[in-house]
């Protein structure tokens, strides 16, 4: 008996057919499930850096009023942007998060940066209290960094 499984064994070398294409199937469905999520996870990277350009420009922002004896009057995106280098005025190629919108008064101001996804991401500074608050808006389906709240921070 051992000896007939012997020489079965040492003649069937290779996998059959079907055994090829289980394995192929699950490759699939594991394909299926993994390519979305990185897609996914992409854009909520591409939103990460749009969140971090608006913080650097709420720290320029701040800067702007330390110089201006506390008014944010002067909040632009092109003084947000000589303040720091690292903030940018338009998209760019390949597209890049950049300062769509930043504007002050006296005592307050707005920063709006769009990514790269088209989801813009604000820093707003009230008046008065001075209490910050972080707005988003979704372009498209994707949610990317943007949760259903509205609000990124």
């Amino acid at each position: 008996m051992l000896l007939k499984l012997r020489e079965r064994m040492s003649s069937e070398k290779g996998f059959t057919l079907i055994e090829l294409l289980v394995v192929m199937l699950i490759i699939g469905i594991l394909a299926a499930i993994a390519i979305p999520t990185f897609f996914n996870q992409r854009n909520k990277a591409s939103d990460s850096s749009s969140k971090e350009m608006a913080h650097t420009a709420q720290i320029a922002a701040e800067t702007i009023a330390t110089d201006n004896n506390g008014s944010y009057t002067t909040v632009a995106p092109g003084t947000l942007a000589a303040i720091d280098a690292s903030v940018r005025t338009a998209p760019g190629s390949p597209p890049k998060p950049y300062v769509s919108a930043a504007s002050g008064t006296a005592d307050s101001w707005t920063v709006t940066v769009t990514s790269s996804t088209g989801n813009t991401f604000s820093i707003d500074k009230a008046t008065g209290t001075g209490a910050l608050t972080y707005p988003c808006t979704v372009s498209g389906t994707d949610r990317g960094g943007c949760p259903s709240s509205g609000f990124w921070g």
